[in-house]
């Protein structure tokens, strides 16, 4: 059942539902089944202005109006209860169903009602009547506790929140110094999620504002029952070649979660000198405890768009060409460089130019933009600084051993991006690069008899693309975790794009200082 096809039949349910009940408002009960006038009959029964109806149609907007003739549908029959009001607005037909078939009267307009209520409260303070106020206060149907003001507030403001980070901006912190010099530890972005299409949820029982992780005690924050199919509204702009994108880590359907990170299980099983290096990791490969997760609630990433459906990519040199033609380089790119005497480097020179070091293999190296390479061989002339050069690399997408022994992340492919309703033929030279796609992205069951492909029980030696494929990877060309490790990422696993850093904290931490020159610049950072 599609998102489209749920809306429809609880429209269709809301509105029978109004035929039934607007009868006891004295209204013909056709007009609860006709589109856009059951809007304007409901805002009349409950005292709001008949123009109100037309501010359903306005994408999120309505959501809060919607909620709030709800509540006033039930108020105007007597329903006063805060289950009564959740309920109308959580499950609308089994709260206005009961309302038509019980004895339940309409006591007019609340709304109307409610404002005359509380003038006659003014004026009785106005004329000094304080036993008139006191009758009135006593008796006020109206009022509410301060605790139901306090939980009402905070559910409305959770509410609200949600509503917002699930469909409109979500706020994101850099945790990796994948993107640097572009984007750096602990900036922390404002991403919106209507430009690349909003994406409706997948899982719908969840805590609140968490995304898949309970901080402190641990565990996932939702459940995986009862969910949704995948559904995208149109989008505002296409994703274009360079565009800073957040999207859900491809592979990471499957996840060991330790302290440091979280490690794919297929990653894993590849590598599994991972486990040497994490304790925790290894005991879970021990026990095979791992996680498996939805792919709204896989790990969030943030890469720049290299190459889009479509495309060719290949890397030369470290240079990145699309279609044949070397492609625009982003200003703060970074390359890792081997450093021949790393004890005639002054920490405190290397800070003040935003350089971070690293361990290679005993040597020293540094992640460098083209002004900080020519700034560091200006200050200590004497030293000598090379390009880290990266020898092939097995373990790197599409982790064919046979068929592309010699790619690294210095030199890679060719490769060609998928595109919907393209048609690929299947050949074992080709066949690692899109199993992945066709058996987990896009929901068939491959399997390989005899040396020939079968997809869904069929013999097949050509695949026909469902939705479109973007090829990630970070400014900093040589510590980022990109689709040179795993692959394609889909269309639906887009998030949405970045638009502007909102605060800035040094090195991720804010005792380590704030970056106040960061604050309110833009995300996108290519030029």
């Amino acid at each position: 059942m599609t998102v489209l096809t749920i809306f429809v039949v609880s429209y269709i349910l809301m509105s029978v539902s109004l035929f039934f009940l607007f009868p006891k408002a004295g209204v013909d009960g056709w007009k609860g089944l006709v589109p856009g006038l059951n809007f304007i009959e409901w805002c009349k029964i409950v005292g709001r202005p008949s123009w109100w109806a037309a501010l359903m149609l306005i994408p999120v907007v309505n959501f809060f109006i919607y909620a709030g003739l709800c509540v006033d549908m039930v108020r105007s029959f007597g329903k006063f209860g805060f289950g009564s009001s959740a309920l109308a607005v959580a499950l609308t037909p089994l709260s206005f169903f009961p309302l038509a078939f019980s004895d339940s009267k309409y006591n007019g307009p609340i709304l109307k009602e409610e404002a005359e209520y509380n003038n006659r409260i003014k004026e009785a303070i106005a004329a000094g009547n304080k036993a008139e106020v006191l009758k009135l206060n006593r008796g006020n149907k109206y009022s509410k506790s301060w605790g139901r003001e306090w939980i009402e507030s905070i559910v409305f403001a959770v509410f609200a929140a949600a509503f917002i980070r699930m469909f409109l901006i979500e706020a994101y912190v850099i945790p990796t110094p994948s993107m640097e010099g572009s984007l750096l530890v602990g900036d922390f972005l404002f991403v919106s999620k209507a430009h690349y299409g909003i994406r409706t949820p997948q899982t719908v029982a969840m805590l609140p504002l968490l995304h898949n992780r309970v901080p402190i005690v641990g565990g996932e924050s939702y459940w995986e029952k009862p969910s949704l199919p995948y559904y995208r509204f149109p989008a505002l702009e296409s994703i274009d070649n360079n565009d800073p994108i957040v999207f859900n880590w491809p592979v990471g359907d499957s996840v060991y979660v330790t302290a440091s990170r979280p490690y794919s299980v297929a990653q894993v099983n590849r590598n599994p000198s991972y486990a040497s290096r994490d304790a925790q990791l290894a005991q879970q490969m021990r026990r095979k405890d791992f996680i498996t997760r939805p792919t709204d609630k896989k790990d969030h990433y943030i890469k720049r768009c290299i190459a889009k459906a479509g495309d060719t990519l290949h890397i030369r040199n470290r240079q990145v060409y699309i279609n044949g033609k070397k492609a625009e380089n982003p200003k703060e790119m970074q390359f890792l460089y081997k450093v021949s005497d790393m004890n005639a480097l002054s920490k405190k020179k290397l800070e003040e130019l935003g350089i971070v070091g690293d361990d290679i293999g005993g040597s020293y190296g540094l992640y460098l933009t083209d002004k900080q390479f020519q700034a560091v061989k200006l200050a200590y002339p004497n030293i000598s600084i090379e390009h880290q050069p990266y020898q092939s690399d097995p373990t790197l997408f599409p982790h064919d051993k046979y068929n592309s022994p010699k790619w690294s992340i210095n030199n890679y492919g060719p490769i060609w991006i998928p595109k919907a309703g393209e048609t690929v033929q299947l050949t074992p030279q080709n066949i690692a690069l899109y199993v992945k796609i066709i058996d987990d992205y896009e929901g068939n069951d491959y399997e390989v008899k005899g040396g020939q492909f079968f997809i869904n029980g069929k013999a097949a030696n050509s695949y026909t693309f469902k939705q479109d494929y973007y090829w990630a990877m970070g400014d900093n060309r040589h510590n980022s975790e990109d689709s040179r490790a795993w692959g394609f990422v889909p269309h639906d696993h887009i998030v949405g794009k970045p638009l502007f850093i909102w605060f800035s904290t040094k090195d991720g931490s804010i005792f380590n200082g704030i970056r106040w020159s960061r604050i309110f610049s833009g995300a996108n950072k290519f030029d």
